[in-house]
Formats: structure tokens, C-alpha cells, sequence
């Protein structure tokens, strides 16, 4: 199948296209504008409170006839250009396939190396998250503005978090071998291969942060890996930090001790120069990186609170002993042994994250609507992903059954080259809804090869469903057409046969924003549909009920801004609590409560409003290859710059080989 690299088949049609949108864009950006003004933010709110001498006010009385009467102007243009624009809608292809031609740009892609299948197994990252990437005044009315701001800012952040050295951190305790609090890109076993391992002698407590992106680069002899390290790697792992503890019973590390953990953390390497245009000032309001903040756009680091704490006998050993000796600290996931306990059964890690996962390796973003904002997403996203996928759906009356103005906010960013990719559009969308071509991008990508030259590909598809309460019927329908449309895009795309096998598929992965969860009474239908019987959800137990640790995902618009949330660390440890959740979520809807969110201390049932999915199945895959989910995250990364939380998994395909 042929990618396409550009809009249009030819560049003429592209020219006539620049030419309509240029006739029609002054018009556009005035009634954004305008209707923008007329709609502010609780951020914007809270700043003219402070104006005694109503500025804003008497700016707005300025410029509105100011701009009525250029909109006004600009309309006879607008009329103009529309006429070219909606037939050449006809001839646009229904994506753009961008690729890196510069790999220096890219920081992730350059590390890769093809997984041959000769380990035990290789382990893929998931990402997923709704950006809310509307026109400035449409984006208003969830309480998020600046829509171009929003887009560089949050492409920086994805790229900082996901760009990080993968930290594993392994402790040897005589008494206890559990870890009860372990980062995002923690295993459960030491690592071989080109990896780094710094060798420390802390007894309970460490932290480390992250200086730049050479943590997993050999800068020494020191800081070559203890190859009488045990364990097995997990091929193709790249961009890896290992910290080894050993524990002793008494808990207390020596000043000689701390000194040698702090020596083999000054030879680590020297970091990297910041990323082009890291310090440029963002516009959005939480652009000022505040004390703790680890996830401002320049951060790469952790809160001092995320750390490691191994509970031994009768008592815990405090950090404070230690924190103070450190040079480093690591992002480390909230996790006690005490749930570990409580959850038994789970088979998993899985953790509220102030960062995107180190090493993500495909991203899949939701309303990426506005063009401006999608390119200048891409180019940032460039520095990590070399391949990506935007400006996905139609235009116009073309393929769906109304009038489309805007497209279906897809954007799919991948390390892995696309070997394949389609679109469907909904076509039963309602109310406002209908004005955008929401549907699914399906994608083949390529992510190694046998030795015997079979490729192995994996499969990912992101949707976005209609979002109107109450429109359970739309949904479910939109479901029954997702099932499928994946079976056809698999059928089209498969170059396999079962006695000659040319692919061997690794997983097959679905994620996005279906607009309905899995507590609320209203999404009944949608919680039973068949999809749940074909693909597993990490999160769920059955219908109508989550697992305990899983948290919702859509937060409380008016609370955005808010000092207790309005960093990474600050939401990742409201969200942490019951009670902080409560305040900053969005519940399942309840005829019993007040539909009031802000302070609710009511019993509620779940934990938030979880309507962004990343699900998996074990169906059409190599049979002698094995599925896991290894983690599953909540991120807070993108605080103050979306009203969803992102979510990531990463999945091991385990092939059951041994090392040669």
C-alpha cells in the first residue's frame, strides 16, 4: 500500500488549495477571535480579578467593532475561497504520512535497532492521550486556550518525558526482595546488553534525576556494565539506566558509602545540551516552573517525594537520612508494598506517573483538530518519532454523509516505520459531532525481522467516538463498525498465509477516546459490547467494574488552574488520594448526587470517569509467541494543557527463545 506523503496527487491541486485556504483564513481567524474574547478561562477569570481599572473590559469594547468590521470585510473573500475549497476536498487524500529525513533531529528513532527475535522477548510502549487541540474559541469552552501554545508545549513534553533514560532499578535484600515503590520503566530483572549500571550500596532509601539523554552511553570504563550481572536482556532495549541496591538489615548507609554512590553518579556522562527551542517561554499559564515541578517543559526530573522506600521488618527507613548525599533522583512510581499485597493477583506494574514512559515507542493522539496546532505538534514530536501520522480525515461532503469542517483530530507517531495505513469515517455522527469526521485510523508497522527474513509487524488502531451524552446508540453502532473495519484492514494487509507464513504479527493494539465508562449506569450497552470479548482492557474486571487501582481519566475543567493541580507532581499526588480525586475528576454520572464535582466528599462510585482506552488481544497473533501487559500508567505530564490524563502500557512479546 502506498503512504501518502502529501494532501493532494499532484502540485497544483496543492497551490489552488493554499490559494482557497488563504482567501478563507483571515475570515476564520477574526470570528475566532472574536467569539474567543467573549469566552474566558478561569485562568483569565482569576488575572482580572486583580484589575482594578477593568482593562480587559474596555479592551474588548475596543476591538470588537474593530473586528466586526474586518470580518464583515473579509466575508466577500471567504465566499470566494469556499467555492475553491470544497470541490478540491474531493481529490484530498485522507491523511498525511510525514517521515523524518534528518534522523540528527531525532533523539528516540536513532537509538532503535531492529529486533531480530533471537531473545526471550522485546517489550513495545503504548501511548494515548486526548489534547484537546480545538480552535482558540472552541477550546475555551473546556476551559483551555491559547491553542497554538498548547500544541509546541505539549509536543515538548511528550518528547522530554519519552526521550528520558529508561530507569531500572533492582534491590538485593536479605529480607525482603520486593520493591515497593519502582520507576515507570522498572522489570524484574537485571539487564545485559549496552546498558549502564551504577552499582550502589544504599540501604533503603536512593533517588536519582535525569541530566540529559546520554544516561545510557558509555563514557568510561567505569561505566561499563558489570557483565557478572544475572539475568536475561530483553532484546533491542535502548536508552537504559540501571541502579542496583543491596540491602542489609539495619537500614543505615555510611558517609564512605553515600560518597561512592554519589562518584559513580558524577561519571554517569555529561548531559546533553537542551533540545532546540526548549527555552523558549511557553504562553500557556503554567509555563513557570514552580518547586517541584518535574514536569515543566525543561524538566526531565522527578519530585524529591518519588522515592524508592523498602519496607523490612517492623519499621521503614526515611529518606531524609539520604535525599540530602544524592546527586540524582528518579522518577519513581507511588506504589507500596502494602498494595502489592492487596493486589495479589495482579500480574503487572502499574502507577499515576508524572511522565510520559521512557522509550515510548507509538503515540496515538485524539482531537488534534486545528492545522496550525497539528504542524506545530509535528515538528516536535520530530525530535523523538521519526514517523507520524496527522492532519487525518476528510473535508467538505466528501466520503461522509454531511458537511464535514473539520477532520478527525487523529494523530498517530510511531519509531517504527508504517508499513501500512487506512482511515474510516463515522457516519453517523450527531449534533456537534457530525461538523467533525471522527472515525479510525488503522495502522501495519513494521518492528523487526527472523533471521529467516519473516517480518514481524504489529498492528495499532486509534479511534474517537461520538461524544454527546446520551448517544448510546451512536456509540455501539460505532463500535459494531470499528470491529469491523479492523478485520477487513488485517484481511488487506496480511501478505500471509498459515502454511507459508512472510509476517509474523506481535500484537494488535486499540486506543483512544470511546467517550464512555465502565462504572457509569447510562453506558450500559457500550460496557457489554462484543469488542471487550475480542480485546482486553488492563483496567477492567467485567462491566460495569474496574480494577481498584484504576483511576478516570477526563478531569474537572473548572479546577485546571488550580495551585493544588496545575503542575505534573502537584496532580499526580492530588490524584494519589481519595479525596483529592474526588475534587479534580469527573465521576460516573448518578441520579443520587449533585452533579456538583468540586470538594464532593459523597461515597462515588469507581475512581473517576476512565473514558480514554488502551486495549489489547491475543487474537491473529504469532501462535508460539506470548502477550503480557508488563505496566500500565496514568500521566499527569500534560497538566494544565488538556482536560484528559494520557495513559500508556507497555506490552512484552515474550518468544520463548532462548539467548544464543
Amino acid at each position: 500500500m502506498v503512504l501518502y506523503t502529501s494532501p493532494f496527487p499532484n502540485s497544483f491541486l496543492s497551490v489552488l488549495h493554499s490559494f482557497s485556504w488563504g482567501l478563507i483564513f483571515p475570515c476564520y481567524w477574526l470570528a475566532d477571535r472574536l467569539v474567543g474574547s467573549f469566552v474566558p478561562t478561569t485562568y483569565e477569570k482569576r488575572q482580572r480579578a486583580d484589575d482594578p481599572c477593568y482593562f480587559h473590559a474596555l479592551c474588548i469594547i475596543i476591538t470588537t467593532p474593530i473586528y466586526l468590521a474586518l470580518l464583515v470585510a473579509s466575508l466577500p473573500f471567504a465566499l470566494i475561497g469556499f467555492l475553491l475549497w470544497s470541490p478540491l476536498q474531493s481529490a484530498r487524500r485522507p491523511y498525511i504520512y510525514s517521515r523524518l529525513k534528518d534522523k540528527n533531529h531525532a533523539n528516540g528513532a536513532t537509538l532503535l535497532t531492529e529486533w531480530k527475535a533471537a531473545g526471550s522477548g522485546k517489550s513495545f510502549c503504548f501511548g494515548s492521550a486526548n489534547v484537546c487541540l480545538l480552535p482558540d474559541s472552541l477550546a475555551r469552552f473546556n476551559n483551555v486556550f491559547n491553542t497554538q501554545a498548547r500544541a509546541k508545549e505539549i509536543g515538548r513534553r511528550i518528547r522530554n518525558g519519552a526521550s528520558r533514560p529508561q530507569i531500572k532499578i533492582y534491590i538485593d535484600s536479605p529480607t525482603n526482595t520486593s520493591i515497593s515503590a519502582a520507576s515507570f520503566s522498572s522489570l524484574v530483572s537485571p539487564q545485559a546488553g549496552d546498558n549502564r549500571t551504577v552499582n550502589a550500596g544504599i540501604k533503603r532509601t536512593t533517588s536519582m534525576e535525569y541530566k540529559g539523554d546520554n544516561c545510557g552511553s558509555n563514557n568510561g570504563e567505569e561505566n561499563r556494565e558489570d557483565k557478572g550481572g544475572s539475568g536475561e536482556p530483553h532484546e533491542g532495549e535502548e536508552n537504559t539506566c540501571i541502579v542496583r541496591i543491596n540491602g542489609e538489615e539495619n537500614g543505615h548507609m555510611s558517609d564512605t558509602e553515600t560518597d561512592t554512590v554519589n562518584g559513580q553518579a558524577r561519571a554517569s556522562g555529561p548531559a546533553e545540551p537542551a533540545l532546540e527551542g526548549d527555552a523558549e517561554i511557553s504562553k500557556t499559564p503554567n509555563h513557570k516552573q514552580k518547586e517541584g515541578d518535574s514536569g515543566s517543559l525543561d524538566s526531565c526530573s522527578a519530585s524529591r517525594e518519588s522515592l524508592v522506600k523498602v519496607r523490612v521488618g517492623d519499621g521503614t527507613v526515611d529518606q531524609s537520612t539520604v535525599n540530602n548525599k544524592l546527586l540524582y533522583k528518579a522518577s519513581i512510581m507511588k506504589k507500596t508494598s502494602v498494595r502489592k499485597k492487596k493486589h495479589t493477583d495482579e500480574s503487572f506494574d502499574h502507577e499515576i506517573s508524572a511522565f510520559f514512559p521512557a522509550n515510548l515507542d507509538f503515540l496515538c493522539l485524539q482531537e488534534v483538530f486545528d492545522k496550525r496546532a497539528a504542524e506545530k505538534l509535528k515538528d516536535q514530536l520530530h525530535h523523538y518519532f521519526e514517523y507520524i501520522v496527522y492532519d487525518v480525515g476528510v473535508y467538505s461532503c466528501h466520503g461522509c454523509c454531511s458537511f464535514k469542517f473539520v477532520n478527525s483530530g487523529l494523530l498517530f507517531a510511531s519509531r517504527y516505520p508504517v508499513m501500512d495505513a487506512a482511515y474510516h469515517c463515522y457516519p453517523n455522527g450527531r449534533g456537534m459531532d457530525s461538523l467533525a469526521s471522527k472515525g479510525a485510523l488503522f495502522l501495519k508497522v513494521q518492528v523487526g525481522s527472523t533471521p529467516q527474513d519473516q517480518r514481524i509487524v504489529g498492528y495499532i488502531s486509534c479511534t474517537h467516538l461520538q461524544a454527546i451524552a446520551g448517544d448510546t446508540t451512536v456509540r455501539c453502532e460505532q463500535l459494531d463498525m470499528l470491529q469491523d473495519w479492523l478485520s477487513e484492514f488485517r484481511k488487506s494487509t496480511s501478505s500471509s498465509s498459515t502454511a507459508n507464513p512472510e509476517e509474523l504479527v506481535a500484537f494488535d493494539v486499540l486506543c483512544g477516546d470511546l467517550n464512555f465508562d465502565n462504572c457509569s449506569s447510562e453506558d450500559k450497552l457500550e460496557q457489554q459490547h462484543s469488542l471487550f470479548t475480542h480485546y482486553k482492557d488492563p483496567c477492567r474486571v467485567g462491566p460495569g467494574e474496574d480494577k481498584p487501582w484504576a483511576i478516570g481519566t477526563l478531569l474537572d475543567p473548572e479546577g485546571l488552574y488550580d495551585e493544588e493541580v496545575c503542575t505534573p507532581d502537584n496532580l499526580q499526588k492530588v490524584l494519589e488520594s481519595e479525596e483529592g480525586r474526588k475534587g479534580y475528576l469527573v465521576y460516573p454520572t448518578s441520579k443520587n448526587h449533585s452533579s456538583s464535582q468540586k470538594g464532593r466528599k459523597a461515597s462515588l462510585k469507581g475512581n473517576g470517569r476512565r473514558i480514554d482506552y488502551m486495549l489489547y488481544t491475543e487474537e491473529g497473533l504469532y501462535l508460539e509467541w506470548k502477550v503480557e501487559v508488563e505496566e500500565f500508567s496514568f500521566i499527569t505530564q500534560l497538566a494544565g494543557l488538556t482536560d484528559h490524563l494520557p495513559v500508556a502500557m507497555r506490552l512484552m512479546v515474550s518468544t520463548g527463545e532462548d539467548d544464543p
